[in-house]
């Protein structure tokens, strides 16, 4: 089993790297095998739902002890009170209140104080096909994996989705593997996993709260030589998904630049010592 190495720890991202103060609500006493994370944002129709067949999901197919969190991230409708409603009905439920958006935000505030062996999330819609869920969790459990991801994009994947978001996706990704070096086939998939341990290890380096934290989550992965654990899934497209393509297109591309920017950083020390001393560099 891989472990993250010793690292020298990135800069801070400063003041928008630190989770706003929350509120935790009715959490369980049982320390849990695994915790699952669901962020939402004005989310009221479909919460209540989704969490009573996740709940349902984990009842039926796992013997282990697990916790489901809501964070929402500054609801404007009756989220949170919906939220609130379901922490009395399920002793496994625990709520986290944010006051600003971002899914990076919420993992970092669910995450980064989780005591779950496994940290997981997935969207609210259940877009993912739970039965893919046993698949994702069960190498981290078992220490053969250090992250696991859901992905649309490998073989075996069932996708139902328009053609222009497949597009989108692809070409995404296709351009993490051009311009990082990516390995991992599908980045943006709201379905992940990690062991606790590397996942709060990872938060630390992580510079992005919104969208591209998937990304950069995974490319620090891999750059830490971390096993990552591919699922391909049966995913549906949600028509009411409020994504904004070309605002997040735009802040996944300065996203894609900046941790370029950060690998040739730390690769030019290197290169300027091979110049240097270039007889000590031709016997390594």
């Amino acid at each position: 089993m891989n472990s993250l190495a010793p690292h020298t720890p990135m800069p801070s991202p400063g003041c928008d790297g630190v989770p706003t103060p929350r509120t935790r609500i009715a959490a369980t006493t049982q320390t849990p095998a695994v915790e699952i994370v669901i962020p939402v944002h004005n989310e009221q129709h479909i919460l209540a739902s989704s969490i009573r067949t996740l709940h349902a999901h984990l009842v039926g197919n796992f013997d282990l002890p697990f916790k489901i969190t809501i964070v929402d991230n500054a609801s404007s409708d009756g989220t949170l009170g919906v939220a609130r409603l379901l922490s009395m009905e399920f002793p496994q439920l625990s709520v986290i209140h944010l006051k600003r958006k971002g899914r990076g935000l919420a993992l970092r505030a669910a995450w980064g104080t989780s005591e779950a062996d496994v940290v997981a999330y997935m969207d609210v819609d259940l877009a993912t096909d739970l039965q893919a869920l046993s698949e994702l969790l069960e190498p981290l459990l078992q220490g053969r994996a250090d992250v696991a991801i859901g992905t649309r994009l490998a073989p075996g994947a069932r996708v139902e989705r328009g053609v222009k978001r497949e597009l989108i996706s692809r070409a995404y990704n296709l351009l993490l593997h051009a311009l990082l070096g990516a390995s991992f086939s599908d980045a943006q998939c709201g379905f992940k996993a990690a062991r606790r341990d590397v996942a709060q290890t990872l938060l630390e380096q992580v510079e992005n709260n919104a969208w591209f934290f998937d990304t950069e989550l995974l490319y620090l992965a891999q750059c830490n030589k971390l096993s990552i654990h591919e699922v391909s899934v049966h995913w549906v497209d949600d028509p009411d998904s409020r994504v904004h393509i070309l605002a997040t297109a735009y802040e996944d591309l300065r996203g894609i630049m900046r941790l370029r920017r950060r690998s040739a950083d730390v690769a030019q020390p290197q290169v300027a010592a091979a110049q240097a001393h270039p007889q000590a560099a031709v016997a390594r």
